[in-house]
């Protein structure tokens, strides 16, 4: 069971009711959020530590993610959400930007899992022939994984070979329709995988309405048996929440069982909080675009051209909308006519290239600058609708009053990706019933609240970005390292 200190128990209600078909949500925290720092500092979390934020602590847990798991290439509901939704924690050595507590079974067991619209299945350690440890000093001191195992829980199910789940690229082990039906899900990143058994369990999950009530919802999972390479390596040890378009992901079972809607929404926080809502519709002054259907049948969409303050770019390429990187990734020609037009218009002196460092457009900041302008990046999506980029850089400090900043956009050989730092200030809407994306600007932490305007809103073509205040602890600054710049190599070497 894990910790008291991540606060993983689940608190049900006395009696636990199905509720009618509702959309369901949750609250996400970034792990370096203030709010959970509030919480954690306040429980006296062991273990628990937040770097300051343009430091190389920061962002080396943003790029390992990267480095692990980039590698997959009814209207009258109402919202749900994950039972357990605001309950995070800091630990420093799990690489994701965005996670969620999630609760299983019968009695209930709750997981830290990633959540990444990149791949479909749900998987969880189980009955553990190789899989992470549960302990780690990384973890700190006093917190434990859980585990999951059938046998453990009264209202798991196997699942057998003849359910219509049991991917037909599996089948080829099953030695009869009664077996359970085996799974192995292959990462692009070196030599990793997740692979086991598919079971059926009790998620718990919340309605949003006026009266809150736990919904039970029977979905088919991975028992993850046998992890192998970045999962061994501290890359989600407590399993990952796949949010893909296919049958097999949480959001196709919970729409066929008429619990939520066929659409969900995640919506980035400027601060790093978020939240994550099942059934999800959007609203009438979101824009949108139409996915691309093709065999990938991934969230993927078509780009027709760039802004970069005054500069207008064409292009004509599809892009995937992946929760689960950390940063974007663009090949040429529009990498390059991005990224050149961006150094043209900012101020500041560009920083010589370095090898260990994969953002190739970096720029140092004056010590005594308040503030940098930046040209706005805006992209155009098939239809014409304009999606802003509110947060295109990564702000590095060196030492006390000593930054750098650079275009956080990466080179791709082939892939285009849409990463978690260009959703940041949006609500993001995956409407799988009408095969579309839509997005608007979006306060997180204010379910009502849209921020810079709505679909017809236009932007100016530079932002001002201040600079953050010194520390008054002048311990917390570190000196900027290779082995952030390393594991950001290895992140931008998996596509």
């Amino acid at each position: 069971m894990a910790s008291p200190a991540l606060g993983l128990l689940l608190l049900l209600a006395a009696a636990l009711i199905p509720a009618p078909a509702s959309a369901i949500g949750f609250q996400l925290h970034h792990r370096f959020s203030d709010r959970v720092r509030r919480w954690a500092e306040g429980r006296a979390v062991p273990g628990a530590w937040w770097p300051e934020k343009g430091t190389a602590e920061f962002y080396e847990a943003l790029a390992h993610h990267d480095r692990a798991l980039r590698g997959r290439a009814l209207a009258a509901a109402s919202d749900l959400s994950f039972a357990d939704g605001n309950a995070t924690v800091r630990l420093s050595s799990l690489g994701f930007l965005h996670y969620a507590i999630v609760s299983l079974g019968t009695p209930n067991m709750t997981f830290l899992v990633a959540l990444d619209t990149g791949s479909d299945l749900f998987w969880v350690p189980c009955d553990c022939k190789q899989c992470a440890p549960t302990t780690s000093p990384d973890f700190g001191p006093n917190v434990s994984l859980n585990i999951y195992s059938p046998n453990a829980s009264s209202t798991s199910k196997k699942v057998l070979c003849s359910n219509g789940l049991c991917d037909l690229q599996n089948r080829t082990s099953c030695t009869a329709e009664a077996t359970n039906c085996p799974y192995v899900v292959q990462y692009v990143s070196a030599n990793t995988s997740s692979s086991g058994i598919l079971v059926e369990d009790i998620l718990y999950l919340m309605t949003e309405d006026t009266t809150p009530q736990i919904v039970k919802a029977p979905i088919v999972f991975g028992c993850g048996e046998i992890q192998t390479g970045s999962f061994l390596e501290r890359a989600a040890p407590n399993g990952l929440f796949g949010l893909g378009m296919e049958k097999i992901s949480v959001p196709s079972i919970l729409s066929s069982q008429g619990l939520a809607s066929n659409s969900f929404s995640m919506c980035f926080g400027d601060d790093g909080t978020g939240r994550i809502h099942f059934g999800d519709k959007g609203s009438l002054d979101q824009q949108e675009t139409p996915f691309v259907i093709d065999k990938s049948f991934a969230y993927m969409i078509n780009i027709t051209g760039a802004t970069v303050g005054n500069d207008s770019i064409a292009a004509i390429l599809s892009a995937l909308v992946d929760s689960g990187t950390s940063f974007t990734y663009l090949a040429d020609p529009l990498y390059t006519k991005l990224t050149q037009s961006f150094k043209a218009q900012v101020q500041e002196q560009r920083r010589n290239p370095d090898p260990d460092v994969p953002f190739e457009f970096c720029f140092d900041v004056s010590p005594t600058q308040t503030t940098i302008s930046l040209p706005e990046i805006n992209l155009t999506t098939r239809g014409g609708s304009i999606f802003p980029v509110n947060d295109p850089i990564f702000l590095f400090s060196l030492q006390q009053n000593e930054y750098f900043y650079c275009l956080a956009v990466m080179k791709s050989n082939g892939l285009n990706i849409i990463g978690q730092n260009f959703m940041a200030g949006l609500r993001i809407v995956f409407d799988r019933e009408r095969l579309t994306l839509g997005w608007k600007n979006f306060d997180c932490s204010d379910a009502t609240k849209t921020t810079k305007g709505g679909m017809n809103s236009t932007r100016a073509n530079t932002t001002q970005v201040t600079m953050p205040k010194p520390p008054s602890n002048g311990s917390t600054q570190k000196k900027l390292t290779r082995s952030l710049f390393s594991l950001l190599l290895l992140s931008s070497t998996i596509l």
